[in-house]
């Protein structure tokens, strides 16, 4: 059994459905209003943990209404809480989402997120004692500061780690090399790597970076040439807000349990696929009885 951490955010999504998105200033009618659990952090957490992974979550709530659900929420998916702080002058985070037609928009309101801080993290090395961590997952819900403090202390104890950089910012190239691996979307390569052509820096980083491209699947380098994994056809997309958190937390899962990243990345696409035929960031993400039972799931990646 893979031994995953997670660094990250546990939100609260707020998810409107419409038939078209508002221009400025316009009013209009919605069509559905739901909230779920939500937090790229928390997302990808429960990913890991569904997936069979021991899974512990570092991160903070704050001191509203939301946050004893949040948390009940994670140790429901059998994740350890014990490294989650709680932020009483803060509220928790939270996201409102607009669904048309299965895509998403998002506005992300930090909250008790944003006081997670590098302390935390150095606290939280300090106490772990002697235990293997497989990978530390983590994405930019968190503090700039508090992530590259996360990166620099996985580099000094060996602790492979990957960035999910969402949302996008502009990264370092020293911190890019102290990653393991790096997943960026379409939009958030060009963010990060401005002016840059996706093949020229794939070359750069190879077996690092692993860019995902929606619907067409994901691509990389595998230290010999350029790699394209195409995703699993979906005809009945329901939401696809979590499938970007699904296909990470998955191929945590897979990489940390021996697989190849080609093979990583297919394992990482058919739980996203899975995932998207289900509202909600979090509710269609699939266990491994449930990826076992998909004609997809090749029988070599043998994941117990």
């Amino acid at each position: 059994m893979s031994n995953i951490v997670v660094v990250g955010s546990i939100s609260t999504d707020f998810i409107v459905g419409a038939n078209k998105r508002p221009l400025v200033g316009e009013t209009i009618e919605g069509t559905s209003f739901t909230t779920d659990f939500g937090g790229k952090g928390a997302n990808q957490a429960v990913a890991c943990a569904r997936l069979g992974a021991k899974t512990s979550i570092l991160g903070a709530v704050g001191g509203d209404e939301f946050a004893e659900r949040l948390l009940q929420n994670l140790q429901n998916n059998n994740i350890n809480i014990s490294n989650v702080e709680r932020v009483t002058h803060s509220p928790s985070g939270s996201a409102v989402i607009t669904l048309v037609e299965g895509d998403n928009s998002i506005i992300y309101v930090p909250g008790a997120n944003a006081e997670y801080n590098p302390l935390a993290v150095r606290t939280y090395f300090e106490n772990r004692k002697d235990e293997k961590i497989d990978l530390v997952l983590v994405q930019n819900e968190t503090k700039e500061e508090t992530v590259e403090s996360l990166i620099d202390l996985c580099n000094l104890e060996n602790v492979p780690v990957l960035l999910n950089p969402a949302p996008a910012r502009t990264i370092a190239k020293n911190t890019i090399d102290k990653l393991t691996f790096l997943t960026p979307n379409e939009t958030e390569f060009k963010t990060m790597f401005p002016n840059e052509k996706l093949k020229d820096v794939l070359t750069q980083y190879p077996k690092k970076l692993i860019v995902t491209l929606g619907s067409k699947g994901a691509i990389f380098h595998d230290g010999k040439s350029i790699i394209k994994v195409p995703s699993i056809p979906v005809e009945n997309v329901e939401d696809t807000t979590g499938a970007g958190d699904t296909f990470n937390g998955a191929f945590a899962v897979a990489v940390t349990s021996g697989l190849q990243i080609e093979e990583s990345i297919k394992f990482g696409n058919l739980a996203a696929a899975i995932a998207i035929q289900n509202k909600g960031a979090q509710n269609g993400m699939p266990t491994l009885k449930e990826m076992k039972g998909r004609i997809e799931y090749e029988k070599k990646w043998d994941l117990e």
